[in-house]
């Protein structure tokens, strides 16, 4: 589960980088100088909050090679590496898609794509995986993330988590607002907002943030569901999906980097409503009950 956790570590640290920024610069100061002006507010919200997702995105790739130490290959050099080309190559031609970039890294059983673009894609599979599933399963899994790339979920990602980011950073100076001006009740209130206010702005963001990461799991795991289907629509037939998700359950999937956990094939965990994977027996479910 790489991708999305990636993605959302990226853009808070981007939205926290901005939003500093923003405050050395001076603009704070101009949204609140005549008491907070919540139109202003909101434009400028926005403006971070879409500039940190679409950041995010365009790092999205190179990020995911560094925290992975993915391999791309260039040159196939041997059987294994010929044959996840030719396989990502004929799902990406069926899929009407450029031929992504294909990479390998070390580690248990996953896979991710990622990228900025349905033609400036990465998709990226284990040394644990080749090795634990047969070519039939795998071909199943590099559908399945071929399917993300070709349903552009990363975009749509992009464009949900920046909504989520100018509320985020809206509600943050709003509440952060009202506590400064709480605290100087008993002072001259006609001043800019004092120390309260720049602290608790950023505690604010931190905490909406995080709250706002649910509504982007929520999202995320409704994708697995229709990257799977496009797996299965891909290949031409259900089965091999399947039981690709079944050997997932049998295996220790191996655990991506946190804030990538999103993107891979493999997900779940025991907090449910911060997972960006649904349960594999719902997975399993959902393709065994479509028609």
């Amino acid at each position: 589960m790489k991708r999305v956790f990636l993605f959302l570590i990226t853009n808070l640290a981007v939205i926290l980088v901005l939003s500093f920024s923003a405050r050395l610069l001076g603009v704070d100061r101009f949204l609140t100088s005549n008491g907070l002006d919540l139109g202003m507010l909101l434009a400028f919200a926005a403006l971070i909050g879409f500039g940190g997702s679409f950041i995010s995105l365009l790092m999205s790739k190179t990020m995911a090679k560094w925290s992975t130490g993915a391999r791309v290959i260039l040159r196939a050099s041997n059987e294994d590496e010929s044959w996840l080309l030719n396989t990502v190559r004929q799902l990406s031609k069926k899929a009407d898609l450029a031929m992504p970039e294909v990479a390998i890294y070390e580690g248990a059983p996953n896979a991710f794509a990622t990228g900025p673009s349905r033609s400036k894609s990465l998709v990226a599979v284990s040394s644990g995986l080749l090795r634990s599933m047969d070519r039939k399963q795998v071909e199943a899994v590099l559908a399945h993330e071929v399917a993300h790339i070709q349903n552009g979920d990363m975009v749509t990602l992009t464009l949900i988590q920046g909504v989520v980011n100018t509320f985020v950073i809206f509600l943050a100076r709003v509440f952060a607002y009202a506590l400064d001006s709480f605290l100087r009740r008993d002072e001259d209130e006609s001043g800019s907002p004092g120390i309260g206010y720049w602290i608790s702005s950023i505690a604010f963001e931190i905490v909406f943030g995080i709250l706002a990461s649910i509504v982007v799991m929520y999202f995320s795991r409704k994708r697995e569901f229709r990257a799977d289907a496009g797996a299965a629509a891909l290949i031409g037939d259900r089965r091999p999906m399947i039981e690709a998700l079944r050997a997932l359950g049998s295996i220790d999937a191996g655990k991506l980097p946190k804030e990538m956990a999103a993107s891979g094939i493999a997900g779940g965990g025991m907090m449910a409503l911060f997972s960006s994977h649904p349960p594999l027996e719902s997975r399993i479910a959902a393709l065994e009950s479509a028609r």
